[in-house]
């Protein structure tokens, strides 16, 4: 075993359990779904529903639903009579999602969307305490912009995926790789935006901590 996954197991076994349910969505995600590697995971899980109880959010707002994973661990720290609004834009995804979220213990703290969130946030009238960014990386400035609009001073936003398995080093990405480019821009954008506060935590693949002035 390699150094790297004897810590990543060590960590694991030294950490809160996930729960029967989100292990099972999991293993069903890797049987069912193209790409379960975006499925957010045991640590990062853990990292979430933690978060949300420090931050004590009412309304949260998630982009990029997948298989539900990260949306049941989010929701599983809020308190009573708090939300969590999460976005899926592929269609083809809700037969398999929905169930998992309205079948779950925190089905009441959930309201999913199929849809393009760019188009529908903007319409509802809510204002954010929390919000976790992992949808298409090509638009994270779009996502970036339209969050900040819509939440409120000293909220914050968790940006997944900012690291990109390294590509962000990459000085001059082929211009057909939008997604690393889509990433290195809202990098550089929040490192340069005095209107929030922010870190890099180095956990898989990159999570960026925003907290609006």
């Amino acid at each position: 075993m390699k150094e790297t996954d004897a810590l990543d197991d060590y960590i694991l076994r030294h950490i809160d359990e996930e729960g029967d349910y989100l292990k099972a969505l999991y293993r069903a995600t890797h049987v069912k779904l193209l790409r379960p590697r975006m499925a957010s995971g045991h640590l990062q899980g853990r990292m979430l529903k933690m978060f949300v109880q420090m931050i004590r959010p009412k309304q949260i707002l998630e982009i990029g639903t997948y298989s539900g994973y990260s949306a049941l661990c989010l929701a599983e720290g809020l308190e009573e009579g708090a939300m969590l609004h999460t976005f899926e834009i592929n269609d083809e995804q809700e037969d398999f999602t929905r169930p998992w979220l309205e079948n779950s213990p925190y089905s009441d703290k959930i309201k999913f969307y199929i849809g393009d969130a760019m188009e529908i946030v903007p319409t509802l009238d809510i204002m954010f305490d929390m919000a976790f960014m992992d949808g298409n990386k090509r638009y994270y400035v779009e996502y970036y912009e339209m969050i900040l609009k819509q939440l409120r001073h000293g909220g914050y936003i968790l940006a997944d995926n900012t690291l990109w398995d390294g590509h962000v080093l990459e000085e001059n990405p082929h211009h057909t790789d939008l997604q690393t480019i889509g990433i290195k821009k809202f990098n550089d954008l929040v490192a340069a935006d005095e209107r929030v506060e922010k870190v890099i935590l180095p956990m898989r693949d990159g999570l960026t901590i925003i907290r609006k002035k």
